[in-house]
C-alpha cells in the first residue's frame, strides 16, 4: 500500500512539473529602441523586459516601463520621457500576442525555429496590430526569442517636434530578445 502511496504521488508530481514546463518566463529580457537618419542615431536599452511564453498555445506577452529606457545623453533620455512618449502619462509599453506557427516550434528538441508573431502592440497609450518574424532557440531547456518590429511613431501619436525632425526617423526598430525560464509553480 505504501509502494501504491509513493507511486501515486511521484506521478502527479511529474504531472505537475510537465504542465509547468509549457509556460515560460523572464523579468531580465532586453528592448533596444533605435532611430537612424542621415543626422543622428539615437538607441536606448532597457534591460527589464518581463515576458511570458505559454508554448503550448504560442500566447506571448512582454511589457516593459519606459523610464527603463537608457540612453547615451542624458538629454535625450529626459526629452524621450517627458515630450515624446510621456511617461508620467504612460508608464509601460506591452505586447500580447502570440507565435501563429507555434506548430512548427518543437521546443523539446534543440534547435532555431522561425516565428511568426501577432498581435497588439501598445505604446503612449495607443494600440496597435502588429507582425513579425522572429526567431526561437531552444538549447538545453531554455528558450531564447528575438524579433524586430518596425513602428510609425504617428501610429501611437508619438509627436516629434520641427526642430528635431530630422534628428529622429519617423519609423524606429524596436528589437526584442528574451531568455526565458521555465516558470515555476
Amino acid at each position: 500500500m505504501k509502494k501504491l502511496v509513493v507511486a501515486i504521488i511521484a506521478i502527479l508530481f511529474a504531472a505537475s512539473s510537465v504542465v509547468a514546463q509549457d509556460k515560460y518566463f523572464t523579468k531580465s529580457g532586453k528592448i533596444v529602441f533605435a532611430s537612424k537618419t542621415s543626422m543622428e542615431n539615437i538607441e536606448a536599452h532597457n534591460k527589464s523586459v518581463t515576458c511570458v511564453l505559454d508554448t503550448k498555445t504560442g500566447n506571448m506577452q512582454f511589457a516593459v516601463l519606459m523610464k527603463g529606457f537608457e540612453f547615451e545623453k542624458a538629454l535625450m533620455q529626459e526629452h524621450f520621457n517627458e515630450n515624446y512618449v510621456e511617461s508620467h502619462k504612460f508608464p509601460k509599453a506591452e505586447f500580447k500576442g502570440q507565435i501563429t506557427n507555434n506548430g512548427e516550434i518543437n521546443y523539446t528538441k534543440d534547435g532555431n525555429y522561425i516565428a511568426r508573431v501577432k498581435g497588439k502592440l501598445t505604446i503612449h497609450g495607443e494600440t496597435r496590430d502588429v507582425e513579425t518574424s522572429g526567431t526561437v532557440t531552444v538549447k538545453g531547456g531554455k528558450i531564447e526569442t528575438d524579433a524586430v518590429f518596425q513602428v510609425a511613431l504617428a501610429d501611437y501619436k508619438i509627436e516629434i517636434p520641427g526642430i528635431v525632425k530630422d534628428n529622429i526617423s519617423k519609423t524606429v526598430s524596436i528589437t526584442v530578445d528574451c531568455s526565458l525560464d521555465p516558470l515555476k509553480s
